[in-house]
Parts: structure tokens; sequence; C-alpha cells
């Protein structure tokens, strides 16, 4: 049994949980049985209801009591995976004097110096001193939806543009995209996720050129749609990119600058900087649409969950 523990909020965001989702797939087509623990957020919850998955809802941020030992007896745990970007010391404590392998998605916490696997996807600096005891760095290691083999395809011209910041946005970007946007004349679908909190202004500030989806069935289906996306730093690029849709990209955090920057230089998206200060020229520049959408799908492959998998299956 593994332990898989997880943080979604608005500020965190949802991107940990939707990446925890991919890997439980991964997991659940080798019948490996695993059980997600995750902090109170009523969105996430109803998320994890819709896929079925087996939850308890936990105070994660709680030193008060064991609970990483109290559920590792509870399940039998057998290895514990942490999608909660920065660890502390104490909780990987908690985790390994259960003796057990401790594995951690981007971590770049006081934990991870504990931790067995550290799988750093979205690390593009080679120089970055990761800590570990063996780390996993690049896209090759990226966890994504499986339902991308369905709807990739190429794009030969920019005809329709989808905006999706998020699941939660924490920073209100959509509505500083919309604004670049209607100041070009541009039109857009824009997609807001579960846990967005910004709506009635983002609401008051749209027209007749754009579309608003709230919570699609399928974020990938829904890109199928379209020739460019705009999207913040973090797994969603990568997502649209493999399948064959270019993107502009936004840093919501510092640390997405680096992801914003590697992503170019794969050549399938442009970055337009940190939500602080866009480069709103980008917005309005001719794209090599074509170029990007066959950039995207050459280095951006479906196989990451298969090989973050493959190397835990050796540390048991």
């Amino acid at each position: 049994m593994f332990g898989i523990c997880v943080e979604a909020s608005h500020q965190r965001g949802m991107g940990h949980l939707f990446r925890v989702l991919n890997l439980c797939q991964e997991l659940s087509i080798r019948n490996i049985p695993f059980h997600i623990f995750i902090n109170e957020n009523k969105a996430a919850q109803k998320i994890l209801d819709q896929h079925n998955f087996p939850f308890e809802v936990v105070s994660l941020e709680s030193h008060k009591n064991d609970w990483q030992k109290i559920l590792i007896s509870k399940y039998g745990i057998k290895l514990w995976i942490d999608d909660r970007l920065n660890t502390d010391v104490g909780h990987a404590k908690q985790v390994k004097s259960c003796d057990i392998p401790l594995v951690s998605f981007d971590d770049r916490g006081s934990g991870a110096s504990l931790v067995d696997l550290n799988v750093a996807a979205l690390s593009f600096d080679e120089t970055e001193p990761l800590q570990g005891k063996k780390v996993l760095r690049g896209s090759r290691y990226l966890v994504l939806n499986l339902e991308i083999e369905r709807y990739k395809h190429l794009r030969t011209k920019q005809n329709s543009i989808v905006v999706s910041m998020g699941g939660s946005d924490t920073y209100g970007v959509t509505i500083k995209v919309v604004q670049i946007l209607k100041s070009i004349g541009h039109s857009a679908t824009i997609i807001i996720g579960p846990a967005f909190e910004h709506e009635a202004e983002l609401r008051n500030i749209l027209n007749d050129d754009f579309v608003l989806k709230k919570c699609v069935p399928s974020l990938i289906e829904e890109f199928s749609y379209h020739d460019l996306a705009i999207t913040g730093g973090g797994i969603t690029p990568f997502e649209a990119n493999a399948s064959g849709l270019p993107c502009i990209v936004i840093a919501n955090e510092v640390f997405e600058i680096l992801v914003g920057q590697g992503i170019a230089n794969l050549g399938s998206a442009i970055f337009a900087g940190h939500y602080s200060a866009i480069k709103k020229e980008v917005f309005a520049m001719k794209l090599p649409i074509e170029k990007m959408s066959k950039s995207g799908m050459n280095h951006v492959d479906l196989l990451g969950a298969t090989r973050v998998v493959n190397e835990i299956e050796t540390i048991i």
C-alpha cells in the first residue's frame, strides 16, 4: 500500500492534486494499492470522489501529534509519497521513523534532505542543488494525463486562443491576461478551475469576444479545440505541448520563471515573464504555430508516469 500525501488549496493551487490523479492512474494500471491523504478542501474532495479514489482528510500542518505514524500503521503503508511542493524536515523524520521509503515531487523544503527519491521534473537548471538520495530531473519525469494521446494533433494556424491559469489562479492572472487580449483586439475562451476566487471581477471585464467556461470535465479535450494556450508555469503547458498545443507561459510563482524559460527552450512555448511584469508585446507576436506544435509533440512524451513508478518500485 502506497500513502500519497497531497496539498490542494487556493493558495497552493490544484496542480499537485492533478499530478497525483495522473500518478494514481498509473498505479491503478499496475494494481498497486494506494490511499490519498489531503488537507480540508471541498473542491479537491469532490474531484477525488469523482475519480473514486480512496482518501482521508487530515490536518497536514499539525505538529501536535504523530499523524503520519498513525496513518502508516492504520493503512499498512509501505511507501510514502509527498506532493506538497516544500516539505519540512519534521514531517520527513516522522515518515522515515517508520522505516519506509519516502518519495517527494519537486521538493525544495528542508524535508527533501531525507527523501529516498526526489522527482524534480520541473527543474531545468542543471546547477540547482536539489536534495534527496536520488534525484530525477527534467521533463522525462513529468507525470502527465494519458488522455492526451486521444486528442493530440498538429496545429498549423492561430485561429483560436484558450486561457487556463490553473485550478485556483491564486493571483488572479486570468484578469490581467483578458485585459491584455482586449487591448489588442483578440478573442479567447477563458477556463477557470474549482478553486478560482476572482470570478466576479473577471465577469465584470468580459465582453462578447470571450467565452467563459468553469470546471470543464476535461481540460485536455477543451485544449483540443484551440491553437494557442496561455497558461501558468506548472504542468499545464507541458500537457498542452504534448497534445500539440503551443503556449504562452506566465510564471505565477518565482520558481516558475525557470520553468517558463525551460519550456521556451524546447521551442514549443513563448515565455512572457512573471505575472508581476508580463511582457505584453508577446501577445501581439505572429507565432510560428506549426513549428511550435511539432516541437511540443517531439519533446514532451507521455511516458513520465511509467518512468517514475519504475524508479519507485526499485526502492521498495
